[in-house]
């Protein structure tokens, strides 16, 4: 998916996969323009028989929810055989954010489904871009979360874990991930993707200083112990791009069904601009 325009600050990306029973592919992605002419205008809902070639089946624009911006969404179906999208919504007017489930039983009903806010955030605390994921243990969520404590540092931020027996009400377990000090990630680490979760295993963005909020650039972490905790690889990061800001983020895979992994994440270009990229690794 390209970007809407060329240039700074006009981004496709921030995607969500889901591989269907069927073998097709869905991804949620927030089309973004410069922050002086809209920022995160909309989030899009689209299918692939290959994974490559995309048609749009929805959208959700950022007025229906009085949001001042749209950031990752995720993307799932339920178990009950329904659709579930989770949107990242900009409070107008502050750094404040919070997050917002829309479900319909089919995705091109999700713009008019039934609306529910799941986590308000705070007067502290902006919550936004969650990867959920739903197993025979529960519904599971890593929320990117900004302390608001400190004027003019509102992008520090952390990753925590909820669970939940819905996907709506949540229980909060604690931090599970955070920069590392002196390292790529040290302004923060927000979780973007779950390869495993038994053993846990996830993508995540990082960035090292408050001038590389926006372009941040991909690790991989896990969990030393079998547990919810999470421990940065050594070297990292994993990836980036070679072009422009070096931003390679919010990367995500899905598992095909003949082996190996398609790949999904938003990469910068020269001119500024991000595009939502794919690629393959092979079994």
């Amino acid at each position: 998916m390209p970007a809407p325009g060329r240039g700074p600050g006009h981004w496709a990306g921030a995607a969500a996969a889901v591989l269907d029973h069927d073998g097709s592919v869905w991804l949620a992605y927030r089309l973004r323009r410069p922050v002086d002419d809209g920022r995160g205008v909309g989030v899009v809902v689209a299918r692939s028989g290959d994974g490559v070639h995309f048609e749009t089946v929805a959208q959700v624009g950022r007025e229906a929810l009085g949001a001042a911006s749209l950031e990752r969404p995720a993307l799932v179906q339920r178990p009950d055989g329904g659709w579930r999208l989770y949107l990242s919504c900009a409070t107008p007017g502050s750094k404040h954010w919070w997050v917002e489930a829309i479900d319909a039983d089919t995705p091109d009903g999700l713009p008019s489904g039934h609306r529910t806010v799941v986590h308000g955030g705070s007067a502290d605390l902006a919550v936004k871009d969650p990867v959920v994921l739903v197993d025979d243990d529960g519904w599971w969520m890593w929320l990117c979360c900004h302390p608001l404590d400190l004027p003019g540092h509102e992008d520090r931020m952390t990753t925590r874990l909820l669970r939940s027996d819905d996907g709506l009400a949540w229980d909060d377990l604690g931090e599970v991930l955070r920069g590392t000090p002196g390292t790529w990630d040290a302004r923060g680490a927000r979780v973007t993707a779950v390869l495993s979760r038994k053993p846990l295993v996830v993508l995540y963005d990082g960035r090292a200083t408050a001038d590389e909020n926006w372009f941040e650039r991909t690790g991989t972490a896990r969990s030393p112990d079998g547990g919810t905790r999470l421990v940065a690889d050594p070297g990292g990061p994993a990836a980036s791009s070679p072009h422009g800001d070096g931003a390679l983020r919010y990367a995500t895979a899905v598992a095909l069904p003949g082996g190996g992994l398609r790949w999904y994440a938003e990469v910068a270009h020269d001119d500024g601009s991000h595009d939502l990229v794919t690629s393959v690794s092979e079994p």
